[in-house]
């Protein structure tokens, strides 16, 4: 084995055909020993005698990829001051892109005594090895000229799934690739989300996570996987090919399909905090390497760990180290993965500099600046939970945003709460009062109804209740919606009345959701009435509460049906995903307003209507003429003029429609998604309760 001195760049574990350089950044460490394993994991250990910059460095050569390494880090093992190191610890390289499999609980995760009474405050006696070992892998993969498809934002259907629970009872795809990225990549399922209409998949977490040791306690397993151990490698569970650097080779490949379909792929990523919890958490890797470069530490006591996550940690952003390596992390992922964006877990936490939301922090800068990361779509969940962490409207101008502004106005509308028609004004065109004074576009809010957090689309419609006695919480976890959805009767029914109602209610929202302005995220599985039971927390649910059932009872494969139908006329009419903002003004060389408001008499809402508590019913008219869109040659786009009328209350209305030179054909209703209607311009149609419906102005015909 012959060792040189190596460099200090690039971080992590390179192979260059005749040998491997290893570097880790490590400030206040006294010693580091590179540990290298072989199949029966006897361990070599070589001390790293060469640091630049606090860059410890060592090149071997003959080393090939599939070796297996870890690291065991020196130094003083003081909490009060912020310094953890533990030497007994295996601790996983940073930049790992890939791991040997899971971590291992019962072989010990932590750097102390878990019997101590001063747990944070000994000096370990754990040997803990149960976290899993690096692996050195060869980057080389035959990407065949792939091409990103690069679907514009204003034109996107996002589809958030995870990519065990779509594919995990799939009874087309072969047994042994459910439940992996090989299993999303499949025929079926590609041809199930091209036929949908999506064009975009957002994955939940595919870093590899860790079981917290108080869900691996009672048995459960943390499905969703907001518990990052590795910012490189791709989670070793949803991989059928168990291979040293199987999972990377694994994901390329289901990229490299989707994108042949022309399906975009964006990650749910978590850089807010890591899977090593609070002072009494587990030490796998950045903790026993420098706590004190990658944590936000209580100033007074270092011991204790910032937490504006709810998880213990915090990441330390404020550390051009740590920064780095969540820009070396994404510029991996776009680059040597490529992925075509992200979507930032509480994201707010990346914003704090010393302590409040800042939204010129080095976070946003360091990525406006850099020439790959801002030419990918970026979605934030502009919240966290600490103090000002709620920071919807208010990122910059390159991201588009999670609008839970708009999730909970159109479940009041469509609940029939009085008072929030005004908002429901700029829910429905985008969000200008969001988005607009800051160059942004309507585009930029991120519309959702329900998303993998919380109850989904048919338990929202059916529960007013949280059921989650299955996360052995005593029912305390997620938060109650109490809503009054349920009409009188809790959970599922076979009164035939409420779960038509139900079902209605149901196609309104998804009808809403892809006929409003903005960017559209469908959560996975609405479309065929996916059910948790009343589980509105389901994180820890790694079985058929959370994964989807494949046998559609004609319920469900109708909502499949009217969803492919409602996402297929959002596509087909530009006008409803326009990229400015309308202006309620006249349209050059045109008699008509782009966006004209309307109450059920025909007349234009005025401030009393928008203003009324007991305003439930309105018309939306836009204008096709107006559409700000060009195709793929640069020729400006043009559409039918439309009419969207919404009727929330418990009593059907009679609208007038407006007068023009034509007449109006339905496209969708919810009452009725078969229905079929032709009207005349200024006669009436009925609109019954708790419904919408679509209409386009077409050319004159005899009725």
């Amino acid at each position: 084995m012959q060792v040189k001195p190596g460099t200090p760049y690039p971080l992590g574990a390179s192979y260059d055909g005749k040998g491997v350089n290893f570097a880790l950044y490590s400030e206040h460490a006294q010693g580091v020993d590179l540990c290298l394993f072989d199949d029966q994991r006897a361990e070599v250990r070589i001390p790293l005698r060469h640091r630049t910059a606090f860059v410890w460095h060592i090149y071997i050569a003959g080393l090939k990829p599939g070796q297996m390494y870890a690291y065991r880090v020196y130094g003083q093992y003081k909490p009060e001051a912020g310094l953890r190191f533990n030497p007994r610890v295996l601790l996983m390289d940073p930049y790992a892109k890939a791991l040997s499999g899971i971590e291992s609980h019962k072989d010990g995760i932590h750097a102390y005594n878990l019997f101590s009474p001063n747990k944070d405050l000994e000096e370990g006696m754990s040997y803990a090895s149960g976290t899993p070992l690096s692996i050195v892998i060869d980057s080389d993969f035959d990407w065949e000229g792939d091409v990103k498809p690069k679907h514009s934002f204003h034109r996107s259907v996002i589809y958030e799934v995870h990519v065990k629970g779509i594919t995990k009872n799939c009874p087309h795809i072969p047994n042994e690739i459910r439940g992996t990225y090989a299993g999303l990549a499949s025929d079926e399922i590609i041809k199930y989300l091209k036929d949908l209409g999506v064009t975009t998949v957002e994955l939940l977490p595919v870093h590899q996570h860790i079981d917290d040791p108080f869900l691996y306690d009672k048995g459960l397993q943390n499905y969703w996987g907001y518990s990052t151990l590795s910012f490189f490698s791709p989670e070793i569970r949803y991989a059928s090919d168990k291979s040293p650097g199987g999972a990377v080779r694994e994901f390329k490949e289901m990229v490299k399909k989707l994108h042949k379909a022309g399906l975009e792929v964006i990650l749910d990523v978590v850089y807010n905090h890591t899977c090593e919890g609070n002072h009494e958490g587990p030490t796998m890797s950045y903790k026993g390497i420098d706590n004190l470069t990658y944590y936000r530490l209580q100033k007074d006591n270092k011991r204790y760990y910032k937490d504006y996550t709810g998880t213990g940690n915090t990441i330390n952003v404020v550390s051009p180290q740590t920064l780095q390596l969540i820009m070396d992390s994404l510029r991996y992922w776009v680059t040597e993965m490529h992925v075509d964006g992200f979507r930032f877990d509480l994201c707010s936490t990346l914003a704090r500099e010393m302590h409040y939301w800042n939204q010129l922090s080095s976070f946003f800068t360091i990525i406006h600046q850099d020439p790959t990361i801002s030419q990918v779509k970026l979605i934030a969940e502009p919240w966290d939970v600490g103090e000002g962490g709620y920071q919807v409207g208010n990122f910059p101008v390159l991201w588009a945003e999670w609008n839970a502004k708009y999730r909970d106005v159109m479940r009041s509308f469509w609940k029939g709460d009085g008072g929030c028609v005004g908002e429901m004004g700029y829910r429905l065109t985008g969000s200008s009062d969001l988005y607009e004074n800051d160059g942004r576009r309507p585009y930029m809010s991120i519309n959702f109804v329900t998303a993998h957090d919380g109850f989904t689309l048919r338990d929202l419609v059916s529960y007013n209740d949280k059921h989650n006695e299955s996360n052995l919480e005593s029912n305390r976890d997620g938060t109650n919606d109490n809503r009054s959805w349920n009409h009188g009767v809790e959970g599922e029914t076979n009164n035939p009345g409420i779960k038509e109602l139900r079902n209605r209610q149901m196609r309104n929202f998804l009808a809403t959701l892809m006929f409003s302005q903005g960017t559209p995220m469908l959560c996975g599985g609405d479309e065929i009435r996916r059910t948790q039971k009343g589980n509105n927390n389901a994180y820890c649910q790694d079985n058929e509460i959370s994964w989807f059932d494949w046998n559609l009872d004609e319920e469900s494969q109708k909502m499949l049906q009217f969803t492919r139908k409602v996402i297929k006329i959002r596509r087909d009419h530009p006008v409803l995903h326009r990229t400015k903002f309308f202006q309620g003004r006249l349209i050059r060389g045109s008699n008509v307003r782009d966006i004209i408001w309307y109450k059920p008499d025909g007349t234009e809402m005025d401030d009393q209507a928008w203003s009324s508590h007991n305003t439930r019913s309105l018309s939306m008219f836009l204008a096709g003429s107006g559409v700000d869109d060009v195709d793929e040659n640069g020729v400006p786009l043009h559409d039918d003029n439309l009419l969207l009328m919404l009727n929330a209350s418990s009593e059907d209305k009679v609208y007038i429609l407006p007068k023009f030179e034509a007449h109006w054909e339905l496209m969708i209703s919810t009452f009725d998604p078969n229905a079929e209607e032709l009207v005349f311009s200024g006669q009436s149609t009925k609109l019954k309760s708790r419904s919408l419906k679509l209409f386009r102005c077409c050319q004159k015909v005899n009725p």
